[in-house]
């Protein structure tokens, strides 16, 4: 492992800090960065992945469905992302120690969430994971392109009762107060725990920085206030060090709200714990503020094609109702939407489906990838170890019984993959060309 130039202020820093156990931390940065593997419960359980893992993996401690990869069997961190049940979304790669924050914001079935900083997307899809279709999840995220990659990870993982949207956190807490039952504030920090696997967060490292950070944190951490209903949780996480950043401004946002309360806290670092080090806490808001939301009005969807191609396509049909936007887009949403959302810049919400062209439905690659709950008529189910599903995660043509016609998902064994239309024994190939594996 390349040699790491840590700044000398930071190492005096973490010696004070850390006392007798900073040698222990220190000789963390002779070793190679830990790497972690979580498993989608939308798509497969802990147990039947243990069987399916594409590489050897422990138990990381910190979340159920997380596991670390084990030392002698990293592999290529590219070979595992083309992996074929990584495409599908049965798992997603995920530093061990920020998971923590999955596990302390205690999800479970029907909740409503909030993850108010949340590209790339794997604390939002570990909660989701955790709602299992039921409730409503809002992931945001300020910046454009980031958001965008959000809403990517949101559709590989299948995450079917969600919306992706890109705003300030003013903006939201403004369109949805008082409203979540749990909102998670992963929040940009000074990256102190990222050393290991980031150059550019050492070089960014200074005083300064750090103290930019946490003034930074503390406006985000008010404006989240805002989101939490009266016995919902508030959940601050980092992946730093200092305590500037950390207990820092937990302290100060108590001092400025007695309606909240430290439930937990809790520090992990990398001599301490699988991965590169974290810190989460929870605080619970003791009053009873409730402001629910009126529906959000969406408009059916009215066309028949789009029923008649849903009917081709599934025994069972994917649950949720279908609604047309303005766009022409047809998306299937669980339940209703909060009216808020329509206040802000929403780039994803449910699952898309497809669009209704020249009077027939053209299904999207997210419907086969959406752990919608529907049963297909039809499968082309491939072993990993078919030519034929390496050839088409190359975006080839592929053979299919003859007497088969229309749209068909792809799977790599039983778990879809993407889709292709069969014609003559063949099915060509619509896997979007930016997923593709050359």
């Amino acid at each position: 492992m390349e040699q790491i130039h840590l700044p000398d202020e930071f190492l005096k820093r973490m010696q004070a800090q850390l006392g007798p156990q900073y040698p222990a931390f220190l000789a963390t940065y002779a070793l190679a960065p830990k790497r972690g593997m979580r498993v989608n419960l939308l798509k497969c359980s802990v147990a039947e992945f243990r069987a399916l893992s594409p590489a050897p993996i422990a138990e990381s401690g910190i979340l159920e469905e997380g596991f670390v990869l084990s030392e002698n069997g990293l592999g290529d961190e590219k070979g595992l992302g083309n992996h074929s049940y990584h495409l599908a979304g049965l798992f997603y790669l995920q530093e061990p120690s920020a998971m923590a924050a999955i596990a302390q914001a205690q999800v479970h079935p029907g909740m409503r969430v909030l993850d108010l900083c949340a590209a790339p997307g794997g604390k939002s899809g570990g909660m989701a994971a955790r709602l299992a279709g039921e409730g409503f999840l809002l992931a945001n995220e300020i910046v454009p392109n980031r958001a965008k990659t959000l809403a990517a990870t949101l559709e590989r993982l299948g995450v079917p009762n969600a919306a992706v949207s890109c705003a300030k956190p003013e903006a939201v807490a403004e369109a949805l107060p008082s409203y979540f039952d749990v909102t998670l504030v992963d929040a940009p920090c000074s990256g102190e725990g990222m050393f290991r696997k980031d150059a550019r967060a050492v070089l960014e490292w200074s005083p300064a920085h750090v103290t930019a950070c946490a003034a930074r944190q503390s406006a985000i951490l008010e404006c989240a206030a805002k989101t939490v209903r009266g016995g919902g949780a508030l959940v601050y996480s980092t992946c730093t060090f200092s305590t500037e950043e950390n207990e820092g401004v937990v302290e100060r946002f108590l001092a400025g709200h007695p309606e909240f309360a430290l439930e937990q806290m809790e520090r992990l670092y990398p001599h301490t714990s699988p991965g590169e080090g974290h810190f989460v806490a929870r605080l619970r808001r003791q009053d009873e503020t409730f402001r629910p939301q009126e529906a959000l009005p969406l408009k059916p969807c009215a066309e028949t094609a789009y029923y008649d191609g849903i009917a081709e396509l599934f025994l069972q049909p994917p649950q949720g109702c279908a609604y047309s936007l303005p766009d022409g887009r047809i998306m299937i949403v669980r339940g209703s939407l909060p009216r808020g959302l329509g206040k802000l810049w929403v780039l994803h919400v449910g699952t898309f489906a497809g669009e209704v062209k020249k009077g027939r439905f053209l299904p999207a690659h997210s419907l086969f990838l959406a752990a919608h709950g529907g049963a297909y008529r039809k499968k082309l189910e491939l072993p990993l170890e078919d030519a034929r599903l390496s050839r088409f995660l190359a975006g080839e043509a592929v053979a299919c019984p003859e007497d088969w016609s229309g749209f068909v998902p792809v799977c790599a064994e039983r778990f879809p993959i993407g889709f292709g239309k069969a014609v003559d024994g063949m099915l060509k190939n619509h896997l979007p060309k930016g997923l593709r594996v050359v």
